[in-house]
C-alpha cells in the first residue's frame, strides 16, 4: 500500500458546522412533496438486472447511521441488497430513528453513532449524518473495525480533519469509500470508460457543474445549511474530472459572487460567507485544467453535469474524437431488487461497489485518496476566493 501526501500548511480556513444527509422527496409547508433539485430518481428499469450474476453467498453485516431531514439512511438500497444484512440503525432522534429502523426492515436501534459501533457483529456502516461530523464519525468506526462508507463531503471545511481521517484509514486496513453520486451517472461512467481505455488520451480540459438553488436553506441539523460556501460542497462537480481519470487538482485560483439571498450574507452566516457562486479553476496533477462550479443562488435548471476533452476525444453528451469502436459504455447490471434510485440513478450502484469492495477484498472506486482530492480542493478553492482568486496549492492524498 503506497501513499503519498502532498505537504502543504494544514489549517482550517473557516470554521466547521453540520450536514445532514437527503433523499428524493421533501414534504413542503402546503403538504405536496416536491422533488429536491438534482435528486430526481431515474425511472425503474425491469431490465437494469439482466445479465447479473451472484458472485457471493456472504451477507456483510452492516449498521445505517442517520436519518435527517432528506433520510439518507435508507435511500441506498442497502435493505434490498442480497449481500447484505442490516444488523441496526441508529439516528440521535428517537422518531427518526423509528422511522429508520422500519424503512431498514431492521428491528435493532441504538441512539447514537457511539453506541452502534461498539456492537461486534456489525462489519461496515454507512454514515449519513451531519457533515462536519463526517470525519468524526467515520474515524470512531473505523476505530471500532467497521468497514465505513460516507455521504459526501469526506470532510467539512478543515485541512485537519482531511489528515486525520487519511491516517485512520490507512492505519486501519479497512475499506472506506464516500458515496459520491456523480461517479456513477451514466455520462461519468461513459467517460471513465472511454479515458480507461485510452480513447480520450491526456485529458486537457475539463469542466464540472452542480446547480441546487436554495433561496432558503433546507432544514439541517444545527442548520448546517445556513450560509454553506459553495466550494465546501464540491464533490458531485470535482468528480466530472477526478473520478474520469483517478487524478487530482493541484492548485486553485477561485472567485466568488457575492449574493443576494439573505442567508448567503456573511453577517446571517456562522461561515462569514458571502458567496452564493464559486467558480474555481484548476491545474491537474497530469498538466491539464478544469473549471468547477458550484451555485446556490442561481434559478433555473440544476442538478450534476460535466464535460471533458482530451487529446484524442471528448465526451459531452456523447463520444466524438479519432476512435471509431469504443467499450461498452452501459453501466453494469444490480442486484434483483436493487434499484438504480436518486441522482442520476447512482444509489444503488454505489452500494453494490461499496459491498462488491469488501467481499472481493479491492479498492472501491471512490477510496479515500480519491475522496480527499475530490473535497480538500474545494476547501481550497472557497479559501482563494476570499482572497479575490488568489492561486493556491492544494494537498493530495493517494493510497
Amino acid at each position: 500500500m503506497k501513499t503519498e501526501i502532498t505537504k502543504s500548511t494544514r489549517r482550517t480556513f473557516l470554521r466547521s458546522a453540520s450536514i445532514g444527509a437527503a433523499a428524493l422527496t421533501v414534504s413542503c409547508a402546503t403538504g405536496k412533496k416536491t422533488i429536491i433539485q438534482g435528486f430526481e430518481k431515474q425511472a425503474d428499469n425491469e431490465d437494469i438486472s439482466k445479465g447479473w450474476l451472484p458472485f457471493s453467498d456472504r451477507k456483510i453485516r452492516v449498521g445505517i447511521i442517520g436519518y435527517g431531514y432528506c433520510q439518507f439512511g435508507a435511500a441506498f438500497g442497502f435493505q434490498d441488497h442480497p449481500n447484505v444484512e442490516i444488523v441496526a440503525v441508529s439516528d440521535l432522534i428517537p422518531d427518526r430513528c423509528a422511522a429508520l429502523a422500519k424503512a431498514c426492515r431492521c428491528s435493532k436501534t441504538y441512539p447514537s453513532l457511539e453506541e452502534l459501533v461498539k456492537d461486534d457483529r456489525i462489519e461496515a456502516v454507512f454514515i449519513a449524518t451531519d457533515a462536519p461530523n463526517h470525519a468524526r464519525h467515520a474515524i470512531d468506526a473505523l476505530k471500532h473495525g467497521k468497514h465505513v462508507a460516507s455521504a459526501v463531503p469526506a470532510v467539512f471545511g478543515s485541512l485537519e480533519d482531511a489528515d486525520r481521517l487519511f491516517e485512520a484509514v490507512k492505519f486501519s486496513g479497512l475499506k472506506y469509500m464516500m458515496f459520491e453520486t456523480s461517479a456513477f451517472h451514466e455520462e461519468l461512467y461513459s467517460m471513465r470508460q472511454i479515458y480507461n481505455a485510452g480513447q480520450l488520451g491526456k485529458v486537457v480540459y475539463s469542466e464540472g457543474e452542480y446547480y441546487h438553488f436554495m433561496p432558503e436553506p433546507l432544514p439541517s441539523y444545527k442548520d448546517w445549511r445556513v450560509g454553506l460556501p459553495p466550494q465546501w460542497y464540491p464533490t458531485h462537480s470535482n468528480a466530472y474530472g477526478i473520478c474520469v481519470d483517478d487524478g487530482r487538482f493541484t492548485e486553485v485560483s477561485c472567485l466568488g459572487i457575492p449574493s443576494l439571498i439573505d442567508h448567503l450574507k456573511p453577517a446571517n452566516n456562522r461561515y462569514q460567507n458571502p458567496f452564493g457562486t464559486e467558480i474555481a479553476l484548476f491545474r491537474t496533477s497530469d498538466g491539464g485544467m478544469s473549471r468547477m462550479a458550484v451555485s446556490w443562488d442561481t434559478p433555473g435548471d440544476g442538478g450534476e453535469r460535466g464535460r471533458i476533452r482530451g487529446q484524442k476525444g471528448s465526451f459531452y453528451g456523447k463520444y466524438e474524437g479519432l476512435e471509431k469502436s469504443l467499450p461498452t459504455l452501459t453501466r453494469p447490471p444490480l442486484p434483483p431488487g436493487v434499484a438504480a434510485g436518486g441522482h442520476g440513478g447512482s444509489h444503488g450502484y454505489l452500494t453494490n461497489e461499496f459491498i462488491s469492495s469488501i467481499i472481493q477484498d479491492r479498492k472501491p472506486l471512490v477510496d479515500i485518496g480519491i475522496a480527499l482530492n475530490l473535497t480538500v480542493s474545494g476547501i481550497v478553492a472557497h479559501a482563494s476566493a476570499l482572497k479575490g482568486g488568489e492561486w493556491m496549492k492544494i494537498p493530495g492524498y493517494r493510497f
